[in-house]
């Protein structure tokens, strides 16, 4: 699979209409570029309209992730609970992580690549069947973050030179039956959104007994 940078102008990866929405296009005339991060860069970009009218965009550049819905042999589907600055609070999500960068080129990693790697650093397991089930803009109105959602099966653990959590994150592996982690996202327990598009893919894909 190639790498989706998610910036303006890329074809699609998500499947939509590549020309629908022509005539609302906006055109970036000037980029200036506030803060850039470890991972994220912050900018403003001055937009023309195909009116000629000019406006500006706050828009915090992000080069994607992978988000993984992982259901072990009993059903379960592993999950990881950390604390989330951001939110205040400790979240209850689906294993996730940023696309990784080249810092020589630019170049952003494969997702198909990408996803192995997370699941296994924050979950300890492997998966002997990965299947990508969609790609998804997480903050359109501002991000450029597009998220690939994969469902891993088969697992098993990760013994032999297992890859690790990063060293600035905390995480609690915990495993629900895949009705449970479902039902968690109609109470609010599971509030995060990448987790919520996972869990509810599942449960469609459970309903039609292709999971």
């Amino acid at each position: 699979m190639s790498p989706a940078r998610g910036t303006p102008g890329d074809d699609d990866p998500t499947g939509a209409d590549p020309s629908a929405g022509d005539d609302l296009r906006e055109t970036v005339v000037e980029s200036r570029i506030i803060h850039r991060g470890r991972y994220l860069t912050f900018r403003v970009d001055t937009v023309e309209r195909a009116d000629g009218t000019r406006a500006t965009r706050e828009i915090c550049g992000h080069p994607g992730a992978v988000a993984i819905v992982a259901l072990d042999p009993d059903d379960r589907v592993l999950l990881v609970r950390q604390w989330r600055t951001a939110a205040g609070r400790a979240l209850l999500e689906i294993p996730a992580g940023t696309l990784d960068v080249d810092p020589a080129t630019g170049a952003i990693e494969d997702h198909a690549l990408a996803a192995p790697r997370e699941l296994e650093e924050e979950t300890g397991q492997r998966a002997g069947r990965w299947r990508h089930l969609t790609s998804f803009w997480t903050a359109p109105g501002f991000a450029t973050e597009l998220m690939h959602l994969y469902l891993a099966t088969e697992l098993r653990p990760a013994h032999e030179n297992r890859l690790g959590p990063d060293d600035d994150e905390w995480l609690e592996l915990v495993r629900l039956p895949w009705q449970e982690a479902v039902a968690a996202v109609g109470s609010g327990e599971i509030a995060d959104g990448k987790s919520i598009v996972g869990l509810l893919w599942l449960a469609r894909l459970k309903a039609a007994g292709t999971a």
